[in-house]
């Protein structure tokens, strides 16, 4: 059994909340966890059951009835009626962490609990394994202003962690990658993209997501994936809204600021799960991958994954935000982290040799009076080394 990172935060969620949801992409181990952590008077129930889902939907009043204690909802997003009753309990009960909900469709979710729990529900999400999930250590909350040196990783052990992915059944259970993703991609198709909207040819959306995971890591245009998906621009919008919804795509935001007048607006692509996302593109060994033109954007997708991973996981906050920046020029900024009205630039390198050449785009910044921090390159360099007086090269393993 892997230890979720998540588990101390969901812990003081649930002592400070009458309910808490995790939400999150199937089979990224929220059932699992759950179960793992459930006090012995807790029930646990799914609607998974289409017994207990058509009884939670259509009479939610009863179904709730039936299990007054310390309940674990699963999949809640099938009985969308229950929220206005699990509402009504909640308002009338003092006791924090009644409910324990879990869901997979969170745009969905989000909708029905603005409308009835706003206000008494703490929203959790979990990810696939982290890379520390994996390794079995304890990461520390990123913080640009407190960057440490932990240990060192070789490009071999990252690309070989990019290729695997996080989902915790295939890494726990060693089961055949072929099968596992084949049927991962099968069960989603059937199961949340049919849920969350009305697609009638899975095969043109299984395309469409081909067509995704072959940008990851790169600027998004609707106009080329259209073409490529044989499909219209109103449509690949309209998915990849599902793909966001079902957290299996993350939209990395342009950084955008009123001084800088000729940025992009469209946002980054990054796929949560680079297993998933390195099966759906045909590569069949960790070196070719490591290898190919596309193990820069891999590598940079990874960085940023781990990094969403990290805020979502670690029970101590740091309220910042994550951006990349490119303008029409053609100048770009891989990572943009802004904290306390102060933007740390980083470029991410697959190069064990850094140098001050590879930041040349941060004057864009300073040029424009933007308040920037101390920034640098996140690369294989085993040790963090000055670039100049300002930004430094650093370990990759510094964000774990």
């Amino acid at each position: 059994m892997i230890k979720r990172e998540i588990e101390e935060k969901f812990k003081k969620a649930s002592k400070n909340r009458k309910v808490v949801l995790l939400t999150g992409a199937r089979q990224v181990g929220k059932s699992t966890f759950i179960k793992d952590i459930k006090e012995d008077n807790r029930t646990y129930i799914t609607l998974d059951d289409l017994a207990l889902r058509d009884l939670a939907q259509n009479d939610p009043k009863l179904f709730l009835m039936n299990y007054d204690g310390p309940v674990i909802i699963d999949e809640v997003q099938y009985a969308p009626n229950l929220f206005s009753y699990i509402k009504m309990d909640v308002d009338e009960a003092k006791e924090k962490g009644k409910y324990w909900l879990t869901g997979s469709q969170k745009f969905e979710l989000m909708k029905d609990i603005s409308e009835s729990l706003a206000g008494r529900i703490g929203i959790l999400e979990m990810s696939s394994l982290s890379f520390a999930e994996k390794k079995g250590f304890k990461s520390h909350l990123f913080n640009p202003t407190k960057i440490k040196n932990n240990f060192t990783v070789t490009i071999k052990e990252i690309f070989e962690d990019i290729y695997r992915g996080g989902m915790p059944e295939y890494i726990v259970d060693n089961i055949d990658r072929n099968d596992f993703f084949n049927d991962y991609i099968l069960t989603y198709l059937e199961r949340d993209v049919r849920n969350l909207t009305q697609v009638g040819d899975l095969n043109r959306f299984r395309k469409f997501l081909i067509a995704v995971a072959a940008r990851n890591g790169e600027v998004l245009n609707y106009n080329s994936l259209s073409e490529d998906a044989d499909i219209d621009t109103t449509t690949a919008k309209r998915w990849m809204s599902i793909l966001e919804a079902s957290d299996i795509v993350y939209l990395l935001k342009p950084y955008f600021k009123s001084e800088l007048k000729r940025t992009t607006k469209a946002p980054k692509i990054v796929f949560l799960d680079s297993g998933l996302c390195a099966y759906l593109s045909g590569w069949n060994s960790v070196d070719n991958l490591m290898n190919s033109s596309v193990s820069g954007h891999y590598l940079e997708s990874f960085i940023i994954s781990e990094l969403i991973k990290n805020k979502r996981n670690n029970a101590e906050t740091l309220n910042y935000n994550i951006y990349f920046y490119r303008d029409r020029d053609g100048k770009e900024i891989d990572l943009l982290i802004e904290l306390d009205n102060v933007v740390y630039p980083f470029e991410i390198k697959k190069t064990a040799n850094p140098n001050k050449s590879m930041i040349s785009n941060f004057s864009v910044l300073q040029e424009a009076n933007i308040n920037v921090g101390n920034g640098g390159i996140l690369c294989f360099y085993p040790e963090i080394l000055p670039l100049d007086e300002n930004n430094k090269s650093y370990p990759i393993s510094v964000i774990f």
